[in-house]
């Protein structure tokens, strides 16, 4: 049952949270809308990851369509590697791989066994323990290798910074190849070659590649050589997949070209173990995203003139075929956490021999195994953090002082704490460092760190590089260890460090935000038009949308400290006369925030839910805060209010009076069929009596000229533009009317049958632009009474958009609805042009 939200005390408060919703670029909005014939909503999620132009649509939505540089010429010691391990398995000398214990470690060390297994190689490898030895080769594995006749070890994952190992390994007559794409120190090992993204151009698309992708090029490589690449590169692209994300690798450029390529093949896995691992851990498939593209106007009548929108359409219809993919959160919370579980707390060799077998009975074993590890894995999570949050709470640390948070405690399992320091960079907004002692007498520490967008984990380290024994990692994440008796100097170093780089304006967590979308716009259909941007990940989150003034109808606690929601938008949508919209959310880990306020405003991700066979759309908060005004939903001019005033003139003060009209539209007869555009030539033949042909950049075909013959083309029908004059049988509207308005005087006059709507944007202003014209025009005209409709058809705007520009402007416009911000106002403009036929549909007209 659902709890009434007056039946426990307000909250503490809200998630204390930066919101950076993405600003406008209206220009560059309609230009790529006209280019891709995708929504405005989803161009503007384009923009903000950074897409600016038609051809970098194209390589973003197909990646495949991307030109990759020859990797040979990209990485300087790739061809001696090749070479090395091409006369190793010519020779039969015996190659060992030395991994790590992370997924990506593990996913790299299982792809490059079964990809040199498949060339012919002889070839073996060891993991170092996380319990004993810790990350990365040592002196202990090299001389084993050694022992055992060895003659070239490749690491994978690891090796940039492990100089005395290595180096141990050149004395002892072995060759050593270092695969890594770790942040490369000051001092490099003196390893036979070295393979590592960080080392390359900065602009090289391989630039931001994990472990595995390094891996995985070493491996293409040496099996192009050996003539064998054709076979090897599907089965081996699903690890790269597998271990790209679960390391959390940026999902751009070449990254998100592979991934893209290997989610559609894990559905349909050739591993046994990826296909064991999926059975157990649940982990599903959805349709690949079939949004097509539309071409401009002039690309469908002669493709050649514009070849990269033709492009884009041609790489479209690869998408419409039946298939699934993976999403990568199904890797992020299902695959990974149960490959990443046994090197944390068990055994990785558990993991290699799930991905390296052929045997599906050995393969289910294997995954049962990191089943279980993974429940214990969450049970130690838990408890940690339970324990990690009652001592900060109890210590009272000042973070806003302090600015980073060091907790080391006894008895944590260091193979579980990385996650934990995650978990409270969330909740606290301040980078963690977390660590535990890895003996009895706690003499010796060992961590892991998370850092916030501004506050660079391996440069903070660097920074304490005099205290501390050993440590690694990257911007968002690192590992150190370091004598206890430091701790206290590690701590203050840190604090230094901290705040040097960080403002306490950045403790708060930065959510970012890309479009304002009322809460009935929001679909399955509208969710599933944005698996365009899969796959989504780091460096290309998921889009994050956000809506105002949204009603809580119920909220309870559920599972361990999640929060179950319906939420309700307050003003009926965006058309007068709909019912209240309702959706269901969940708002994982909010239950320090129960009971939410009645009214908020939240910015959230959209998400499938299927249960009993039904598929819902339903929201995944990520933030909450309260109203910071009231805000109407109404779209351009169809406040009922602002109607029954309609014949009314209001007087307005500034340097002098200025009266509004906003004629009232006639009652609408009737409900049109909305259809969607069809190419007029193909159309018009078949039409009969008075057609209205309404739009911005209405084709010139379309007029009211004679063909050759005296009459219009060979059409029976007769063509009026801009206005009817009379019932019509159709109207082929190619843009909308710049509001409801202006569309219910049309329909009033009109009376068509038939209405078809065409998806095209008219060029909108500015908010600078629109708000010179109109100081102009009041300038020009004083004495005129300003036509709200008559000024909105000349520009393209609605009547509440010229209301939020006067009141800009210093006019109060009385009498007239709340309007938001002239940009606010300009965006539900896009959203209403972009109005789909189902949508107009529903209106009540």
């Amino acid at each position: 049952m659902f709890q009434s939200q007056t039946d426990r005390p307000r909250p503490r408060r809200l998630p204390n949270h930066r919101w950076n919703i993405y600003p406008e670029s209206p220009e560059l909005l309609s230009s790529l809308v006209r280019a891709t014939g995708l929504s405005p909503t989803l161009v503007r999620v384009l923009i903000n990851r950074g897409i600016e132009t038609p051809a970098q649509a194209r390589i973003f939505l197909e990646p495949d369509s991307m030109v990759l540089p020859d990797p040979m010429e990209e990485f300087a010691d790739l061809g001696k590697s090749v070479a090395l391990l091409g006369d190793c398995i010519a020779e039969g000398r015996k190659i060992a791989i030395c991994g790590d214990y992370d997924a990506d470690g593990m996913t790299s060390t299982a792809l490059l066994l079964r990809s040199l297994r498949f060339l012919g190689a002889r070839v073996d490898y060891a993991i170092p323990s996380r319990m004993t030895e810790g990350y990365g080769i040592n002196s202990r594995i090299v001389e084993e290798f050694h022992r055992e006749g060895v003659k070239l070890i490749l690491t994978v994952d690891n090796g940039i910074a492990a100089v005395k190992p290595i180096a141990l390994a050149r004395q002892l007559g072995l060759d050593v190849i270092v695969t890594d794409h770790h942040e490369v120190p000051e001092e490099i090992p003196p390893a036979t070659a070295i393979l590592n993204p960080k080392l390359i151009a900065e602009d090289s698309p391989y630039r931001g590649i994990a472990g595995v992708g390094v891996a995985y090029i070493l491996a293409v490589s040496l099996a192009d050589r050996l003539a064998k690449a054709r076979q090897l590169i599907a089965p081996m692209r699903e690890l790269l997949t597998l271990g790209t994300i679960a390391d959390l690798a940026p999902l751009t450029g070449v990254n998100r070209r592979w991934v893209k390529s290997g989610l559609r093949q894990l559905p349909d896995s050739k591993i046994p173990g990826v296909q064991a691992l999926i059975q157990i851990s649940g982990a599903s498939s959805s349709p690949v995203a079939k949004q097509p593209f539309a071409v401009n106007a002039a690309a469908q009548n002669n493709p050649q003139n514009n070849p990269q929108n033709h492009a884009l359409n041609n790489a479209n219809k690869n998408w419409g075929k039946a298939q699934k993919t993976m999403k990568p959160d199904e890797i992020g919370f299902r695959l990974g956490p149960r490959i990443n579980a046994v090197g944390r707390i068990g055994d990785p060799q558990t993991v290699i021999s799930l991905l390296t077998t052929d045997d599906m009975g050995l393969a289910l074993e294997r995954a049962m195994q990191c089943e279980e590890t993974n429940k214990r894995r969450q049970l130690l999570c838990e408890e940690i953090q339970n324990e990690a949050i009652a001592l900060i709470e109890e210590s009272q640390i000042n973070l806003l002082e302090e600015r980073v948070l060091l907790i080391v405690q006894p008895d944590w399992h260091h193979g579980t704490i990385g996650i934990v320091a995650s978990r409270l960079v969330e909740r606290y907004g301040v980078p963690v460092f977390i660590g535990t002692y890895e003996d009895e007498e706690k003499q010796h520490i060992r961590g892991s760190a998370r850092g916030i967008p501004e506050f660079h984990v391996f440069e903070a380290l660097q920074f304490c590089d005099d205290l501390l024994d050993k440590y690694g990692g990257h911007r968002a994440a690192g590992g150190f260890s370091l004598s206890a008796e430091f701790l206290s100097d590690f701590r203050a170093s840190l604090r230094i460090f901290a705040r040097r780089c960080l403002e306490v304006a950045h403790l708060k967590p930065v959510i970012s935000i890309d479009a304002l979308v009322p809460l009935p716009e929001i679909s399955l259909e509208f969710h599933r038009q944005t698996d365009i941007f899969q796959p989504c990940g780091i460096e290309n989150p998921p889009p994050v949308f956000w809506s105002a003034n949204v009603r809580v109808v119920e909220q309870r606690i559920v599972g361990k400290g999640h929060v179950k929601l319906t939420l309700a938008s307050g003003y009926g949508g965006m058309v007068s006369g709909e019912v209240p919209f309702e959706i269901k959310a969940i708002a994982w880990r909010w239950g320090d925030y129960f009971p939410l306020p009645p009214v908020i405003d939240i910015a959230y991700k959209l998400r499938e839910n299927t249960w009993n066979g039904n598929t819902t759309v339903e929201l995944e908060l990520v933030s909450a805060r309260l109203p910071k005004q009231s805000s109407s939903y109404s779209l351009a001019g169809n406040n009922p209010a602002i109607a029954r005033e309609a014949t009314k003139t209001f007087t307005v003060s500034r340097r002098k009076d200025i009266s509004l009209l906003l004629p009232e539209p006639p009652p609408v007869r009737g409900q049109p069929e909305w259809l969607s555009g069809i190419p007029p030539e193909r159309l018009l033949p078949f039409l009969r009596g008075r057609v209205l042909a309404y739009g911005a950049g209405r084709p010139s075909s379309i007029s009211r000229e004679p063909g050759a013959n005296g009459g219009q083309k060979d059409w029976s029908c007769q063509i009026e533009c801009d206005r009817p004059t009379g019932p019509c049988e159709a109207f082929l509207l190619w843009t909308l009317p710049p509001s409801i308005t202006h569309l219910r005087w049309l329909l009033a006059k009109g009376k068509p049958r038939q209405v078809y709507k065409y998806d095209r944007l008219p060029t909108l202003l500015a908010p600078e632009q629109l708000r010179s014209l109109l100081e102009k025009h009041l300038q020009e005209f004083p004495a005129q009474p300003l036509n709200l409709l008559r000024l909105g058809q000349k520009w393209w705007v609605a009547p509440s958009t010229l209301i939020a520009a006067l009141r800009e402007l210093g006019y109060p416009c009385h009498g007239f609805a709340q309007s938001d911000s002239l940009e606010r106002e300009l965006e539900r403009l896009h959203r209403w042009y972009a109005y789909p036929p189902a949508k107009l549909a529903q209106i009540h007209w």
